[in-house]
């Protein structure tokens, strides 16, 4: 591992700029490469700033621990016990853990800009009123943006500070994070990246405080190594063993085989991992500790749509050049006119369309946004991606084989009479349409 095969492997990938950091007993490691912005270029360093979209979770979820360890917040306690005004479309109930773990059966999140006031996140918890419920409480893992900015919440009503500044008393603070902010205010005045999508900025910057728990804060991969120092270490009082407990089973997932406490938990190499990763607009993180062998590796990139492609390099080879782990994709089946028949089709949910076409000699998978809420969309939207090329995975899994999300696993949904209703992409369901 070096900064030539981090600049070989942002040339590959046409990364503006990125930056690496490594924690392995007890001493860190930093490569940069590249700029901060195409059109206001600094170099990248240690201290650059990147957003780094839901890896921003892990700290939300440290969070409630925090409070659990100080009897403020039960993990087993109704949600509306501590967020008694949440109004959802039906009156069901579900834990702490629950929310945590994504069994809450709430959908991925709402687009609703709730400003940037200290009620935005109460603004926001609002707005689920209106949020589509995909599946019974605990019956599966379905992701939820909106999920986590409801923990924020939570946060909120229990300390009664805002979430932003709650965060900085339970952890920044105590941890010494000092170059980890959601304020805009704060980023603006030290070095930090822009995201790129193919090549040109990608505004806005950043999204709307009500989803600051979910996805908004901006660190340097130094502050990341002290976050991931802290994981590896005592915990402060914070319990990290339940943080890294299974609770949810993953199907079909490259996030991992389970779910903890804000953790997506797998093996790799036959060894137990923890690890998160995020995007924003143009800009992705991915966090990854192993904590049998004292070691983390972060990864930060400031291009779309293959920042995640270059994270996942970086990581692979952080793990194999310091710990002889190897991460490997599993081997896809034969293309197969029957089984490719029977996936083929129309796929949705409230936020995106899916088709599946068989080619005659593979599968192609296209995910657009649907044109209504480009249309009504408060601010612009990410460009759809071109269609990928997708194999069949033993199970009734799949995976992605080419282009920015290779390796990117889901999973079809079979009927009690095993007609395939739908599909699971990244932690999302989408049902079959006809």
């Amino acid at each position: 591992m070096n900064n030539d095969f981090v600049a070989e492997t942002a040339a590959r990938f046409d990364i503006p700029g990125g930056a690496v950091g490594v924690l392995h007993d007890g001493q860190e490691h930093f490569f940069n490469h590249g700029v901060t912005s195409v059109e206001n270029p600094l170099p990248v360093n240690e201290d650059t700033l990147f957003l780094l979209g839901s890896v921003t979770k892990t700290f939300t979820a440290t969070a409630i621990m925090r409070l659990v360890a100080q009897d403020r917040v039960s993990l087993d306690a109704p949600v509306r016990e501590y967020v008694p005004e949440l109004t959802l479309l039906d009156d069901r109930e579900f834990t702490v853990r629950q929310l945590l773990n994504h069994t809450s059966g709430l959908d991925w999140g709402t687009l609703a800009d709730t400003g940037e006031g200290d009620d935005a996140l109460a603004r926001h918890v609002a707005e689920l009123a209106t949020l589509k419920l995909i599946a019974p409480v605990g019956e599966r893992p379905s992701y939820s943006q909106s999920g986590f900015n409801l923990a924020g919440r939570i946060i909120e009503n229990v300390t009664g500070q805002t979430y932003e500044q709650a965060m900085t008393s339970l952890l920044l603070e105590p941890i010494g994070l000092g170059n980890t902010h959601f304020d805009r205010d704060a980023v603006m005045t030290r070095r930090f990246a822009a995201g790129h999508e193919k090549g040109e900025i990608a505004r806005p910057w950043r999204h709307w405080r009500g989803n600051n728990p979910g996805g908004g804060i901006a660190a340097s991969v130094k502050d990341l190594l002290a976050w991931a120092r802290f994981h590896l270490g005592d915990g402060d009082g914070v319990d990290l063993a339940e943080m890294r407990r299974p609770t949810a089973l993953l199907r079909g997932s490259n996030l991992g085989d389970a779910i903890g406490v804000g953790w997506f938990l797998r093996e790799i190499d036959g060894v137990q991992a923890i690890g998160h990763g995020g995007s924003s607009n143009g800009q992705f993180a991915e966090l990854l500790l192993v904590p049998s062998r004292n070691f983390a590796v972060v990864s930060v990139a400031n291009q779309g749509p293959d920042g995640i492609p270059f994270n996942q390099a970086m990581v692979r080879r952080a793990l194999e050049h310091f710990v002889g782990l190897l991460d490997r994709d599993p081997e896809p089946l034969p293309y197969n006119a029957v089984q490719a028949a029977e996936v083929a089709g129309g796929y949705d949910n409230d936020a995106m369309v899916m088709t599946i076409d068989d080619t005659g000699a593979g599968l192609v998978l296209e995910v657009l946004i649907r044109p209504e809420i480009r249309e009504s969309a408060e601010m612009e939207l990410p460009a759809d991606h071109a269609p990928f090329p997708m194999a069949l995975l033993p199970r009734d899994e799949y995976m992605i084989t080419d282009g920015a999300f290779t390796g990117q696993r889901g999973f079809f949904t079979r009927d009690t009479q095993g007609v395939i209703i739908g599909v699971d992409l990244a932690g999302r369901m989408f049902g079959r349409v006809g």
